[in-house]
Protein backbone atom coordinates (compact mmCIF):
# COMPACT_ATOMS: atom_id res chain seq x y z
CA UNK A 1 0.00 0.00 0.00
CA UNK A 2 1.44 3.34 -0.92
CA UNK A 3 2.72 5.84 2.18
CA UNK A 4 0.02 8.64 1.87
CA UNK A 5 -3.23 6.28 0.13
CA UNK A 6 -4.81 6.58 3.74
CA UNK A 7 -4.77 10.67 3.16
CA UNK A 8 -6.07 10.32 -0.38
CA UNK A 9 -8.80 7.96 0.56
CA UNK A 10 -9.90 10.38 3.79
CA UNK A 11 -13.23 11.92 3.13
CA UNK A 12 -12.98 15.31 4.46
CA UNK A 13 -15.75 16.49 6.83
CA UNK A 14 -16.02 19.87 6.13
CA UNK A 15 -14.54 22.81 4.38
CA UNK A 16 -11.35 23.33 6.97
CA UNK A 17 -10.57 19.24 6.53
CA UNK A 18 -10.73 19.81 2.20
CA UNK A 19 -8.39 22.15 1.84
CA UNK A 20 -6.11 20.76 4.83
CA UNK A 21 -5.96 17.57 2.78
CA UNK A 22 -4.91 19.42 -0.75
CA UNK A 23 -2.16 21.55 1.30
CA UNK A 24 -1.01 17.75 3.22
CA UNK A 25 -1.17 15.92 -0.16
CA UNK A 26 0.16 19.00 -2.37
CA UNK A 27 3.20 18.44 0.59
CA UNK A 28 3.59 14.64 -0.25
CA UNK A 29 4.30 15.48 -3.91
CA UNK A 30 6.84 17.64 -3.40
CA UNK A 31 8.97 16.18 0.00
CA UNK A 32 9.91 12.81 1.23
CA UNK A 33 10.94 13.55 5.05
CA UNK A 34 7.52 14.35 6.42
CA UNK A 35 7.06 12.04 8.79
CA UNK A 36 10.63 14.05 10.93
CA UNK A 37 11.27 16.91 12.45
CA UNK A 38 14.43 17.68 9.86
CA UNK A 39 11.53 19.30 7.58
CA UNK A 40 11.23 22.63 9.29
CA UNK A 41 8.64 23.94 6.93
CA UNK A 42 5.86 21.32 7.70
CA UNK A 43 6.10 17.56 9.29
CA UNK A 44 3.31 15.13 10.57
CA UNK A 45 2.25 15.06 13.98
CA UNK A 46 -0.87 12.40 15.63
CA UNK A 47 -3.32 13.39 18.41
CA UNK A 48 -5.50 12.13 20.29
CA UNK A 49 -9.42 12.74 21.25
CA UNK A 50 -9.25 10.61 24.02
CA UNK A 51 -12.73 9.74 25.70
CA UNK A 52 -14.02 7.79 28.34
CA UNK A 53 -16.54 4.49 27.17
CA UNK A 54 -19.71 6.85 27.90
CA UNK A 55 -18.40 9.39 25.29
CA UNK A 56 -18.95 12.18 28.45
CA UNK A 57 -15.78 13.23 28.91
CA UNK A 58 -12.14 13.92 27.43
CA UNK A 59 -8.59 13.90 28.93
CA UNK A 60 -7.16 16.72 28.73
CA UNK A 61 -3.57 18.06 29.55
CA UNK A 62 -1.85 21.39 30.31
CA UNK A 63 0.79 22.17 27.61
CA UNK A 64 3.59 24.02 28.68
CA UNK A 65 4.12 25.46 25.57
CA UNK A 66 0.56 26.59 24.72
CA UNK A 67 -0.11 27.45 28.17
CA UNK A 68 -3.17 25.81 27.89
CA UNK A 69 -5.42 22.95 28.11
CA UNK A 70 -5.10 20.28 25.04
CA UNK A 71 -5.18 17.19 23.61
CA UNK A 72 -2.47 14.35 23.69
CA UNK A 73 -0.06 14.43 20.93
CA UNK A 74 3.29 14.71 19.09
CA UNK A 75 5.51 13.97 16.09
CA UNK A 76 5.90 11.63 14.21
CA UNK A 77 9.80 11.40 14.50
CA UNK A 78 10.08 9.15 11.63
CA UNK A 79 7.40 6.70 12.68
CA UNK A 80 4.85 6.37 9.33
CA UNK A 81 2.16 4.61 11.63
CA UNK A 82 0.48 7.44 13.02
CA UNK A 83 -1.87 5.49 15.28
CA UNK A 84 0.74 4.15 16.96
CA UNK A 85 2.26 7.64 17.54
CA UNK A 86 -0.60 9.01 18.98
CA UNK A 87 -0.96 5.84 21.48
CA UNK A 88 2.46 6.34 22.26
CA UNK A 89 2.39 10.14 23.15
CA UNK A 90 -1.01 9.33 25.07
CA UNK A 91 0.84 7.05 27.44
CA UNK A 92 3.64 9.17 27.36
CA UNK A 93 1.93 12.09 28.58
CA UNK A 94 -1.02 11.03 30.97
CA UNK A 95 0.60 7.52 32.18
CA UNK A 96 -2.37 6.02 31.29
CA UNK A 97 -1.54 1.88 30.39
CA UNK A 98 -4.33 0.30 28.93
CA UNK A 99 -6.12 2.35 25.67
CA UNK A 100 -8.76 1.19 23.39
CA UNK A 101 -8.44 2.19 19.71
CA UNK A 102 -11.99 3.38 18.76
CA UNK A 103 -11.60 2.76 14.71
CA UNK A 104 -7.86 2.49 12.72
CA UNK A 105 -9.07 5.29 10.81
CA UNK A 106 -8.39 9.06 11.42
CA UNK A 107 -10.92 10.65 13.26
CA UNK A 108 -9.91 13.81 11.73
CA UNK A 109 -7.11 15.81 10.33
CA UNK A 110 -5.91 19.35 10.11
CA UNK A 111 -3.00 21.41 9.38
CA UNK A 112 -1.72 23.57 12.24
CA UNK A 113 0.59 26.13 12.60
CA UNK A 114 2.98 26.44 15.03
CA UNK A 115 4.77 29.25 16.48
CA UNK A 116 8.13 29.70 17.01
CA UNK A 117 8.91 28.70 20.68
CA UNK A 118 12.21 27.49 22.88
CA UNK A 119 12.46 23.84 23.93
CA UNK A 120 15.19 22.11 25.44
CA UNK A 121 16.88 25.73 25.67
CA UNK A 122 16.62 25.92 21.49
CA UNK A 123 14.74 27.73 19.39
CA UNK A 124 12.56 26.26 16.99
CA UNK A 125 11.05 28.34 14.11
CA UNK A 126 7.67 28.87 13.39
CA UNK A 127 6.27 26.06 11.33
CA UNK A 128 2.92 23.55 10.13
CA UNK A 129 2.00 20.61 11.93
CA UNK A 130 0.03 18.22 9.39
CA UNK A 131 -1.78 16.40 12.15
CA UNK A 132 -3.76 13.33 12.01
CA UNK A 133 -6.13 12.68 15.14
CA UNK A 134 -7.08 9.44 16.25
CA UNK A 135 -10.03 8.44 18.71
CA UNK A 136 -9.12 6.39 21.38
CA UNK A 137 -10.70 5.21 25.12
CA UNK A 138 -9.10 5.01 27.99
CA UNK A 139 -11.30 4.45 31.63
CA UNK A 140 -11.74 7.06 34.11
CA UNK A 141 -10.17 4.52 36.86
CA UNK A 142 -6.84 4.61 34.75
CA UNK A 143 -4.14 6.58 37.10
CA UNK A 144 -2.72 10.09 35.07
CA UNK A 145 0.69 11.72 35.66
CA UNK A 146 2.07 14.65 34.09
CA UNK A 147 5.35 14.27 32.23
CA UNK A 148 6.65 17.68 33.30
CA UNK A 149 9.09 18.19 30.55
CA UNK A 150 5.81 18.66 27.92
CA UNK A 151 2.94 19.35 30.13
CA UNK A 152 1.95 20.22 34.28
CA UNK A 153 -1.76 18.90 34.04
CA UNK A 154 -3.48 15.98 33.22
CA UNK A 155 -7.59 15.80 34.02
CA UNK A 156 -10.73 14.46 32.78
CA UNK A 157 -12.82 17.28 31.56
CA UNK A 158 -16.66 17.11 30.52
CA UNK A 159 -17.48 17.88 26.79
CA UNK A 160 -19.25 20.76 27.08
CA UNK A 161 -16.20 22.62 28.89
CA UNK A 162 -13.79 22.03 26.78
CA UNK A 163 -13.99 25.12 24.68
CA UNK A 164 -14.07 26.94 28.63
CA UNK A 165 -10.71 24.78 29.35
CA UNK A 166 -8.61 25.65 26.53
CA UNK A 167 -7.25 29.11 25.83
CA UNK A 168 -6.37 28.99 22.36
CA UNK A 169 -9.58 30.30 20.31
CA UNK A 170 -8.72 28.70 17.00
CA UNK A 171 -8.61 25.18 18.36
CA UNK A 172 -11.85 25.62 19.90
CA UNK A 173 -13.59 26.91 17.02
CA UNK A 174 -11.95 24.82 14.60
CA UNK A 175 -10.92 21.53 16.20
CA UNK A 176 -12.18 21.20 19.61
CA UNK A 177 -15.93 21.86 18.63
CA UNK A 178 -15.47 19.66 15.51
CA UNK A 179 -14.42 16.64 17.29
CA UNK A 180 -16.85 16.51 19.64
CA UNK A 181 -19.35 17.37 17.02
CA UNK A 182 -18.25 13.90 15.78
CA UNK A 183 -18.94 11.94 19.02
CA UNK A 184 -22.63 13.10 18.68
CA UNK A 185 -22.41 12.09 15.02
Amino acid sequence: MEQFEWLRNYIPQNEQEEKDKQVMLNFTEKFDNLFTRENDIAHFTASAWVVNPERTKVLMIYHNIYQSWAWTGGHADGETDLLKVAVKELKEETGVEKVTVISEEPFSIEVLCVNGHEKRGKYVSSHLHFNVTFLLEVTEEEMLRCKPDENSGVKWCCLKDVEKLSSEPWMNERIYRKLNGRLNM
